[in-house]
């Protein structure tokens, strides 16, 4: 970070009054260009290769023993170093770490075992739900999320339901997101039927979106979300064509989404998040009956939620452009 700081004081004193410069997105320009030559730097010291066939057992002894056997720190440096060799073989190695006697080596094995099997990483980290410290079970559900497997659905609408802890059911709405499996919109669409609370931002913020991954996920397979995409004019979007047909005939539990995120979009006591998110979902649904609503926050003073309603627009009605 000091090398980016030094590179951005540079370009500030070597061109202190040209007028590019001081136009703004020039500026942004530069700053994106300087941060993604930093993360060049940064990912290529710190990647991780899949050490050869007559290096793994000495590497792998080494790992099981710092496991087995070492400090909390060396615990959790092998853990990482399993985790960035994202393998299947290099996963195992961090199975007996979920049951460590330190919660922060348990919560740091939870990100390790997520190159097993589906099936498999589901199981052992489904038990991690029940951990008593708050912070493994927050970890487990996220790891979940990013194993996929609706194995362990059941058992994060438990949590999502009955946690006491908010950071805890917060994750488990994402992970939902993640797997990507319409049975647990029902769950996430009551998070949202509540009264906004300060304190619940991120749970309906999260719960918001996740009820639209779900739907991309099923419509188009595709799981990354980004909202908005990005400023630029529609051509330069990547707006996914459905696989499926009309999601509501086949999944009728988004029906009942739609009025309630179409509340939320237009509730201005909801955060400014979640409002977004729920222009998201409206679009990914992709149910005609969410037009008016999306084309009504055109004209809103919120730049991002013009860009999402946008983008939901164009996912509704590709063939005309929203206004």
């Amino acid at each position: 970070m000091k090398k980016f700081t030094r590179r951005w004081s540079q370009i500030n004193a070597d061109f202190p009054n040209s007028p590019f410069v001081l136009t703004r997105f020039f500026r942004i320009f530069i700053l994106l260009f300087v941060l993604s030559v930093f993360a060049c730097d940064f990912f290529a010291q710190n990647s991780v290769s899949m050490p050869d066939n007559n290096e793994w057992p000495v590497i792998s002894a080494s790992l099981s023993s710092q496991i087995a056997s070492g400090s909390i720190e060396q615990k959790r440096e092998a853990l990482f170093q399993i985790r960035n060799l994202q393998t299947e073989q290099a996963s195992r190695l961090a199975v007996p770490a979920l049951t460590d006697s330190n919660e922060i080596v348990r919560a740091t094995a939870a990100s390790s075992v997520i190159f097993l099997p589906e099936v498999e990483a589901a199981a052992v980290l489904i038990s991690l739900l029940r951990d008593k410290a708050e912070f493994v079970r927050r970890e487990a559900a996220y790891a979940l999320g990013k194993v996929g497997n609706a194995n362990a659905i059941s058992s994060l609408l438990q949590t999502l339901q009955k946690d006491k802890i908010l950071e805890v059911r917060t994750a488990s709405a994402v992970a939902l997101g993640m797997i990507g499996d319409a049975s647990a919109v029902p769950a996430l669409t009551t998070i949202l039927q509540a009264r906004p609370r300060e304190e619940d931002e991120f749970l309906r913020r999260s719960a918001a979106r996740s009820i639209g991954q779900i739907a991309q996920i099923i419509r188009t397979g595709k799981r990354r979300v980004l909202t908005p995409q990005n400023f630029l004019a529609e051509k330069f979007k990547n707006i996914e064509s459905p696989i499926t047909g009309n999601l509501i005939e086949k999944y009728p539990v988004f029906r009942a989404s739609i009025s309630v995120l179409v509340s939320t979009l237009q509730n201005k006591a909801e955060a400014d998040d979640t409002r977004r998110e729920a222009a998201f979902s409206l679009g990914a649904i992709g149910d005609d009956s969410a037009i008016s609503v999306l084309r009504a926050n055109l004209t809103s003073d919120d730049p991002y939620l013009v860009e999402i309603s946008k983008e939901a627009l164009a996912k509704l009605s590709p063939s005309e452009p929203p206004a």
